[in-house]
């Protein structure tokens, strides 16, 4: 939600868009719905126009009931929009300056009603790109598609291809370590075709015979296979220390002298991303431990990017190591809300046969609490928290992880031939302000939120987050509501 007494202050944006709707119900509504509930979500405001220098005023409607009895009307008729995702609250009149406006806000639509399309047919798909909305391609269309499906995408059963795709190697590599993991298992003792049945790397075909599944294809087959299924797939791993090469490292599925699959991609790039990782001196039960909560959160990161890939997406999945940061880039959106995932308790995988094989090698969480996880142990770390960014065309999920202490607020100026510390007491006002904004920020796209969120989003302890808030509610910019464990705050209406 916005506040209503700054909207001059907004610009039209990929959350954001303004209609005059002077003469009724624009048309071009259905299109900003469709892109809104196919992207991010985002507010349509009837009775706000654009100025020259792209600020938004408001212009008094005359009959708002009508717009909003009209705008329920089409919304509720499937011939014109495939879904209705709105709840009553979602649509209210509101009152402005004097002028009487339309609020209609519309909510990211749930993977399950996605694509959301008009006119009755798919091919009125659109999306939100900036401050315009434009017609989804057929790629984005299929991978909404493929989202949508109750099964996980690698829950295929590929009839066409038989046994002989897997790598024996990797199939071998795979149970030792589950025995390590999980010594004495009832599957240990079953042949191969049959392990790989109970794993769901196969399943039985409309033939009534075995047949590897995708998940099984892409854990465990060879690349010149996976290529016969996945045509984009690529898995690149580049480490670029040196700014005069494009990289110094590389490992990259297509070689040839490997298999190529992503079970053996993970632990190539796993042991390379952890080379620098400093291991303090532990002993446990009389040996060395040599794992530490960043080694954890490299692996939760690491297999997170490969069970969340869209394998059919373009571009493939690349991960990149310089000094000091991290980046991760699978093809394929993000399947929940990005706050909702880094909160956890919510947990829904694009490939959710490969996260089980990973889960039984002690690697990766079905109750949604990795990434938070990731988060807390970069939290304890001192280290700037990660960054998760969604990219459209093609669709591609990003994860940064800088490794690195966050920036000292103090500096440090020569004068003359002395050092002279500019401590944090100078600095404070404007890191307060900077702070407080950032707050604000997270309110503006955010109806209400507690101070554990409000932390969480700003990188601070929530006992000093509730202390930046008491100063925005004595200046009378935010409101706290409830109390304990339930107060929640909201920007000052």
């Amino acid at each position: 939600m916005i506040d209503f007494n700054r909207i001059e202050q907004y610009r039209e944006n990929n959350r954001i868009e303004a209609k005059k709707a002077l003469g009724g119900l624009p048309k071009s509504i259905w299109e900003t719905y469709s892109a809104f509930a196919n992207t991010y979500g985002g507010i349509i405001l009837l009775g706000v126009a654009e100025a020259d220098d792209g600020s938004l005023y408001t212009v008094d409607l005359p009959d708002p009931d009508r717009l909003i009895r009209e705008f329920w009307d089409i919304v509720n008729d499937p011939n014109k929009v495939s879904v209705n995702i709105l709840s009553s609250r979602d649509v209210f009149e509101q009152e402005v300056g004097g002028n009487h406006i339309v609020v209609i806000n519309v909510p990211r639509a749930e993977r399950a009603y996605k694509p959301v399309y008009v006119d009755g047919n798919p091919l009125c798909t659109y999306r939100r790109n900036g401050e315009g909305d434009y017609r989804c391609t057929r790629e984005e269309y299929q991978a909404m598609v493929r989202d949508a499906s109750v099964k996980t995408q690698d829950m295929l059963v590929l009839n066409e291809m038989s046994m002989e795709v897997f790598s024996k190697e990797s199939v071998f590599s795979y149970r030792q370590r589950m025995r390590l993991s999980r010594p004495g298992h009832v599957w240990e003792s079953l042949e191969d075709e049959d392990f790989l049945l109970k794993l769901g790397a196969v399943g039985i075909g409309a033939d009534g015979k075995k047949h590897p599944t995708s998940a099984g294809l892409l854990m465990f087959g060879n690349e010149y296979d996976i290529i016969r299924e996945y045509n984009a797939y690529f898995l690149d791993y580049q480490e670029q220390y040196d700014a005069n090469t494009r990289w110094t490292d590389r490992i990259i599925s297509s070689s040839g002298d490997w298999s190529g699959n992503v079970y053996d991609f993970y632990f190539r790039v796993y042991n390379k991303l952890v080379q620098d990782i400093k291991v303090p001196f532990k002993i446990e039960g009389g040996s060395r431990v040599d794992d530490t909560t960043v080694h954890q959160a490299l692996r939760e990161a690491l297999a997170n990017c490969l069970v969340n890939a869209d394998y059919y997406g373009r571009q493939g999945l690349v991960i990149i190591k310089k000094p000091g940061v991290i980046t991760m880039a699978n093809p394929g959106a993000f399947r929940i809300e990005i706050d909702a995932a880094r909160s956890g308790g919510i947990s829904d995988p694009r490939n959710g046969t490969m996260l089980k094989m990973f889960n039984l090698i002690d690697i990766g969480e079905r109750a949604g609490s990795g990434i938070p996880n990731i988060f807390r142990i970069w939290r304890e770390q001192g280290w700037d928290m990660p960054v998760i960014k969604e990219q459209l065309e093609p669709e591609r999920t990003i994860l940064e992880l800088t490794m690195e202490k966050k920036k000292d607020v103090s500096t440090t100026t020569k004068i003359g031939d002395k050092k002279s510390v500019t401590k944090t007491g100078d600095k404070k006002s404007a890191i307060s302000h900077k702070i407080k904004d950032s707050i604000l920020h997270y309110l503006t796209d955010h109806s209400t939120a507690k101070a554990s969120e409000i932390a969480e989003y700003i990188g601070l302890k929530s006992s000093r987050t509730r202390d930046y808030l008491k100063e925005l509610i004595s200046e009378g910019a935010v409101v706290a509501e409830g109390a304990n464990r339930n107060r929640v705050y909201r920007l000052k209406k």
